[in-house]
């Protein structure tokens, strides 16, 4: 086993000897996801509508259905958005079930990692569960002292407990699932965010000053081999850093810069298509929404058979 343990460790650090930075831009800004891939146009048809509320995967699911099925199934969905039981849908609740449908990946992922790392399944974990479970095999003297970048492991193995610390909001080095989840996605939380920072900067900053230069900049995303002419990407790069990044023009980003730089003031899709399904199916205007409401006008939330073949004819008439 121990033989075993070795060579995958080996081939690991080899693998990032031999592996060649990547020549395409590498994107390390947080933006907020659009919900759909198609065009928001509900002058064509509501794909974009279907699977903002639904997500892509159940979108698909619905557009196999009888409209009665779908409407059915609408019914139930209406009832778990109304948190509070009133009979009424408010933007609130919209967008509280549009972010729940579309963050279903990250508690998907928290779920495999929790089954992973709570070994006494007490539905928490601790930093020494995670390390235990993570480091224990890879940093030891004893049993590893042949393999090669152990240096690099005690980075990551401090680099982690930092932002478990981090997550861990009341300082017992035990995460409860929520802590668990800023852990593991910290983009996911505000509180989170100093961290990411402080680790993008760790990064890129090669010479260690703290902050990152035009120079690093570039570097992080490209790497040119040799005789190669620098891409028109690469240019324009180095201009956005010049006119954009460096807010100051210091000729380096500082911890402020590069906060604004990763973490932008996009507009929140969520919020603005909950809005949007209030105002289209809000028939007396009372700014929430009956569940007769929302299934009278259900095509916009959900799709069916009978949609999808709406649809089709509609865009086959625009081609003519």
């Amino acid at each position: 086993m121990r033989t075993l343990l070795i060579l995958l460790v080996l081939g690991v650090c080899a693998s990032w000897v031999a592996s060649k930075p990547t020549q395409e831009k590498k994107d390390r800004v947080h933006h907020n996801k659009d919900l759909s891939d198609h065009k928001h146009d509900d002058s064509k048809d509501f794909q974009y509508d279907h699977e903002a509320f639904l997500g892509k995967e159940e979108a698909k699911t619905f557009d196999q259905l009888t409209p009665e099925e779908s409407q059915e199934r609408l019914g139930k969905i209406v009832d778990k958005i109304d948190s509070n039981n009133d009979s009424y849908v408010t933007a609130p609740e919209l967008l509280a079930w549009i972010k729940f449908v579309h963050g279903r990946f990250v508690s998907e992922d928290v779920d495999k990692q929790m089954l992973l790392y709570d070994k006494n399944r007490d539905g928490s974990v601790s930093w020494e569960e995670y390390s235990n479970q993570t480091y224990s095999h890879l940093i030891g003297e004893e049993e590893f002292y042949d393999v090669p970048d152990k240096e690099r492991y005690r980075q990551m193995l401090r680099r982690d407990e930092r932002r478990f610390k981090q997550a861990d909001r009341d300082g017992d080095l035990i995460a409860t699932r929520e802590e668990f989840t800023a852990f593991l996605h910290p983009e996911e939380f505000d509180y989170m965010q100093d961290i990411i920072v402080t680790e993008t900067i760790e990064d890129i900053d090669k010479n260690g000053d703290g902050s990152v230069d035009a120079d690093e900049y570039i570097a992080d995303m490209y790497t040119p081999e040799a005789d190669e002419p620098e891409p028109e990407w690469v240019k324009t790069e180095r201009q956005q850093f010049s006119d954009h990044r460096d807010l100051n023009k210091d000729g380096k980003m500082d911890k402020s810069e590069i906060s604004h730089w990763i973490n932008p003031h996009d507009y929140d899709h969520a919020d603005l298509e909950a809005k949007h399904l209030i105002y289209e199916s809000d028939k007396d205007r009372d700014d929430k929404l009956t569940k007769k409401e929302i299934l009278d006008n259900w095509n916009m939330f959900v799709g069916s058979q009978a949609t999808n073949y709406g649809e089709d004819l509609t865009r086959r008439h625009d081609e003519f």
